[in-house]
């Protein structure tokens, strides 16, 4: 006996359909799966086997082939087991399963026959509604996850026996109901609160900017000055996400398994900080899996890097690509896969390996050659990415016992909010949502300068020496502080205050 179901697998975060081929025949029994199948897959066939005699359904004692077609892409993970299953329940003349050539089946199975949770459900089921596919049915605990495409029929289930019931006719099983993405905001400010941040009001005036704009920001200072206490702060006044943005985020965390089961959304920027011994591959992503990175779980979030030179050389080089392109290709030997990593990156460090070189409170002990070495650990190519250069000072005695009150994070955020929103006009009908991410001939058309604007610009690019892409930089950067100004076109004082943000790399990297 033949039989055929359908499937769906995934390439990073895109899906492909999947047929699932069975062949029943007499002769020795016999289990064999092909396909090109990863060791998971392969132990499918202990799942499957004790799934359906501990369901009380029927397991022929015969030969029993398994394809996975196309048979030329490598296969991972245990989300075929319940389509292996079917297939096989289909080809017995006992059991008579009506039109499953018309569902979709995803879910792993365990011994006693309950259809268990997957990764990746979310990017699967907008890759296979894109191809034209109605009709699902996969684990009840991804429930949460699926219910927020529209569309599609999806239809939860708990067991095995469930699902044989449900397509015999016996059982009803509604299809899920689509929930709204508002539902599932969280209005709760993520982050620590600006109004605990004492002084640094050059510093929370930098990250205003970076956070109306998507601006990368780096701060340098001495240990304790609250540069980790300022990123933290950081979420607090971003932007809300859009359902888009949230969809995509979403996709990256489910295959990563690092999705929410009780939310089924991401609904918060993520902020991803991690530690400067983290390996290369678990920054860009890769692996024998392909698997995201943080840099990648950051998207359209932050990615927070503390004691920045403290990182590997080559760690801090391979932000090159997604920081100019908002993308990561993770380039293995049995695949090509390219991640979203549209993060804003707020990275921080000490001025030196005892941290106080240039500071007006404590004398450095650093010798020149160790100050030297600490520093070039930063390329001009990464500083030339980073938009916002800033010092951090430390703060007075007076200033962290003062009884004023600082501004709250809520009143900064609608000041960011408000330059998003002209930020959304302007860019209405394009792929590009901030001014960080405008390309050449959108920088050539937004960012246009006055004469005394332009003669600024001109003395800052011979005088700093700077690149072509800092040039382009300081537009953005001007464009967003007229945006927080309310103003329609970037004057003077925009341009210098932008220019103001990218001399720290010519005193320490000089």
């Amino acid at each position: 006996m033949y039989s055929k179901v359908k499937s769906f697998g995934l390439v990073g975060i895109e899906g492909y359909p999947l047929d699932v081929e069975v062949d029943v025949s007499n002769g020795l029994p016999g289990f064999e799966i092909v396909g090109l199948a990863d060791t998971a897959i392969k132990e499918a066939k202990e799942r499957v086997k004790n799934a359906i005699r501990n369901s009380a359904l029927p397991y022929p004692i015969k030969k029993i082939s398994i394809n996975l077609a196309p048979a030329d892409i490598k296969k991972v993970g245990a989300l075929y087991d319940l389509a292996i299953a079917i297939a096989i329940l289909s080809c017995d003349k006992e059991i008579s399963l009506n039109n499953i050539e018309d569902y979709v089946f995803v879910g792993e199975l365990s011994f006693d026959g309950n259809v268990k949770r997957v990764k990746g459900i979310l990017p699967l089921l907008i890759s296979a509604r894109q191809m034209g596919f109605k009709n699902f049915i996969i684990p009840a605990d991804n429930e949460k996850e699926a219910s927020f495409i529209e569309n599609i029929n999806v239809y939860c289930v708990s067991n095995l026996i469930q699902t044989v019931n449900f397509l015999k006719g016996e059982e009803k099983i509604n299809p899920l109901e689509t929930r709204k993405y508002e539902e599932s905001k969280n209005a709760v400010a993520q982050g620590l609160d600006f109004c605990y941040v004492k002084g640094q009001k050059m510093a929370k005036r930098a990250l205003e900017i970076a956070a109306a704009g998507g601006h990368n920001v780096i701060m340098i200072g001495p240990p304790g000055s609250g540069k980790s206490m300022l990123a933290k702060c950081f979420p607090s006044i971003l932007p809300d996400m859009t359902f888009e943005e949230a969809l995509e985020v979403t996709k990256i965390h489910s295959i990563a398994g690092e999705l929410d089961q009780n939310e089924g959304i991401v609904s918060k920027r993520p902020f991803r900080s991690p530690h400067h011994t983290a390996s290369t591959i678990s920054l860009t992503g890769g692996g024998s899996n392909s698997k995201p990175g943080e840099i990648s779980l950051a998207d359209n979030g932050v990615l927070f890097l503390d004691e920045f030179p403290e990182y590997t050389r080559h760690t801090i080089e391979t932000l090159r690509q997604p920081l100019e392109d908002g993308v990561i290709t993770v380039a293995r030997s049995n695949s090509t896969i390219t991640y979203p990593a549209n993060f804003t990156l707020i990275a921080s460090m000490n001025p030196c390996p005892c941290g106080y070189y240039g500071s007006s409170d404590r004398e450095c002990k650093c010798s020149a050659s160790q100050i030297a070495k600490y520093i070039s650990k930063l390329s001009g190519p990464i500083m030339d990415r980073i938009d916002i250069h800033i010092e951090v000072e430390n703060v007075t005695y007076d200033q962290l016992n003062s009884d004023t009150k600082e501004e709250l994070s809520q009143e900064i955020k609608k000041r960011v909010d408000r330059a998003r929103e002209i930020q959304n006009k302007r860019f209405e009908n394009s792929k590009t949502f901030c001014n960080s991410k405008m390309n050449v001939a959108q920088t050539k058309k937004f960012c246009k300068l006055d004469k005394q604007g332009e003669e600024l610009l001109r003395n800052a690019f011979e005088k700093l020496k700077l690149s072509a892409r800092a040039h382009d930089r300081i537009l953005k950067v001007a464009r967003t502080i007229a945006d927080l100004d309310g103003c329609e076109n970037i004057q003077a004082k925009h341009i210098a205050e932008a220019i103001s943000y990218r001399t720290l790399d010519r005193k320490y990297f000089q």
